[in-house]
């Protein structure tokens, strides 16, 4: 399944929606995709609160490890974990060699940095090296309702080559909980990606 040996960035920002960015996260390693994820500083925050999960932001390799327990991957060595703040970071160069990045969940805030230019954390450079680059850049929305200047700043994103995938799961596929519709958002996400999966039922005409 698994098609590229490059490390993808996964960026998790602080819309609620946490579960989506884990989700998509466990499928990646447990396909043996090597990731460098990136959480914001608001993140942390929203993990505790949807999820109760207690990530120090401070303490980016304790982090690390209760990611990895949280998803029972604790021997995983696939995964690098950075620090918003960290600009000097490999993955904010133009010359890493990344095949693409994610943000799940991207929070309006960033979205709008993205789409100005404004580079002012690790999670902005990324993407911003995703465009001027040519890479893969995808943004799972996660906001309601919206307003113009997020739909103008959606607009500009798309029309500079990222794909808006906004957080909403569809119901063709039967859900029988609520991780089906976690599923099918990281199983979304996936296939704008190019990377194969099963994670939910496919549409099929009757």
């Amino acid at each position: 399944m698994k098609t590229t040996n490059k490390p993808i960035t996964v960026a998790i920002t602080g819309a609620s929606g946490f579960i989506y960015g884990l989700r998509l996260l466990q499928f990646l390693l447990n396909e043996d995709f090597k990731v460098d994820l990136i959480l914001s500083k608001t993140a942390f925050k929203v993990a505790q609160l949807e999820l109760n999960l207690n990530l120090q932001a401070e303490n980016i390799l304790e982090s690390k490890k209760q990611i990895l327990n949280h998803l029972s991957l604790i021997n995983n060595k696939s995964l690098n974990l950075w620090s918003e703040s960290n600009l000097a970071a490999s993955i904010s160069s133009g010359s890493y060699q990344s095949e693409g990045m994610i943000i799940i969940p991207c929070s309006m805030g960033c979205l709008g940095r993205i789409a100005n230019g404004i580079s002012d954390d690790l999670i902005a450079r990324c993407a911003d090296v995703c465009l001027k680059e040519r890479n893969k850049l995808i943004l799972v929305a996660r906001e309601t309702p919206l307003n113009t200047i997020h739909l103008q700043n959606m607009l500009t994103l798309s029309q500079l080559g990222a794909i808006i995938l906004p957080a909403m799961p569809a119901f063709y596929h039967q859900p029988k909980d609520i991780n089906d519709l976690i599923d099918f958002m990281a199983g979304k996400t996936l296939d704008s990606f190019g990377i194969d999966h099963k994670l939910f039922k496919r549409w099929t005409q009757a």
